[in-house]
């Protein structure tokens, strides 16, 4: 007769427990059975998402789903261009109220309200694809060096980082824009100049986020390991700690977007944006209506506001959901189907 070990104290399982360990092997067995666009980010969100935190995420895809498509099909969506002030060799008017001509009305200088509003998705989106791209190389490759080979360079990064993170952004994107454009800029430089000045401003926020992961991450016996096989500095850093060291990049990048859009609306209310003839831009276009809210004319500064707030929104809100489903703490767990009363499923930790 063999007499089994005797358990240790208080670590004795109960049946509920045999019953979420089993439940949760069961979910992580069925995570890696599927397949691997189930696995993308955005979709394997949406699939783990329950009650308020699925209803912000759809939110947040729809503003931003609109916002991207308005910028890809704006030639077939806008009535006008940009800059047109006349059509059929008929000038539109100025500050005309909303009609049928002119769903948006006209603003001060005879531009179409809605045309300006459409086109100006296509700056939005290319200054802060361009911006937080950029940003996003230069800031994980710097954090990346620093934290990996330390020493004075490490020093010498972390200080002007800090430098550059403790100056007021907006002043210094402003700073920047005269400095790259001069004031008057084109199209494609304004953009540019835009661009360049916001990836400033983002680059100390990814390079201290990855310097920190890579500083705790190279201490730990996987890169010790890896080291001691003879593994390369090169490989290690670009296997070994950059996987393990970008999984809290998607909220800094979400963010930085919405942030991104902010700064561009700035710099075009300050006047150090791009001009008029050259590209939409609401930013520009709400500085020209603070004179008009005055006299009651509300319809252009009102129009380009709501495009800046349901842009920022629905990035906030995509950025905020998948923060909130990548944290434990934070995620809403759904109910086990069939399962005792009081039992919630482990799929979401999944």
């Amino acid at each position: 007769m063999t007499i089994p070990p005797p358990q240790p104290p208080g670590e004795s399982p109960s049946a509920q427990e045999g019953t979420e360990l089993a439940a949760e092997a069961a979910v992580v067995a069925a995570t890696a059975r599927e397949r691997w666009y189930l696995r993308l980010p955005i979709i394997s969100h949406l699939r783990r998402s329950v009650g308020l935190q699925r209803g912000m995420l759809v939110a947040g895809l729809v503003l931003v789903l609109g916002l991207l498509l308005t910028a890809l099909f704006a030639p077939l969506l806008a009535p006008y261009g940009f800059a047109e002030t006349s059509a059929d060799g008929a000038s539109f008017g100025t500050q005309q109220p909303p009609s049928g001509a002119h769903p948006l009305g006209t603003t001060v200088a005879g531009y179409d309200v809605l045309s300006r509003v459409i086109w100006g998705t296509r700056t939005a989106v290319a200054v802060m694809a361009c911006a937080v791209v950029l940003s996003l190389f230069i800031g994980v490759a710097l954090g990346l060096i620093s934290g990996y080979v330390g020493g004075w360079l490490d020093r010498i990064l972390v200080m002007l980082a800090d430098a550059i993170y403790a100056f007021p952004s907006l002043l210094l994107a402003i700073v920047m824009s005269i400095v790259i454009s001069g004031g008057q800029s084109s199209a494609g430089g304004g953009i540019l100049a835009a661009a360049i000045s916001i990836t400033v401003v983002f680059v100390p926020q990814y390079f201290r986020v990855i310097r920190a992961e890579v500083v705790r991450l190279k201490a730990e016996p996987f890169v010790e390991a890896a080291k001691v096989i003879g593994t390369g500095h090169r490989r290690i850093m670009g296997t070994h700690l950059l996987r393990n060291s970008t999984r809290t990049l998607p909220l800094i990048f979400t963010l930085n977007s919405s942030e991104a859009i902010l700064t561009l609306a700035a710099l075009g209310f300050l006047g150090f944006g791009i001009e008029p003839t050259s590209a939409s831009e609401w930013g520009y276009d709400l500085n020209r209506a603070m004179a008009d809210a005055t006299s009651g004319i509300w319809w252009t500064g009102l129009f380009p506001g709501l495009a800046i707030v349901a842009a920022v929104l629905g990035v906030t809100l995509v950025g905020e959901s998948i923060n909130d489903l990548n944290d434990p703490r934070l995620r809403v767990r759904r109910k086990r189907r069939g399962g005792p009363a009081g039992t919630t499923s482990t799929e979401a930790m999944a």
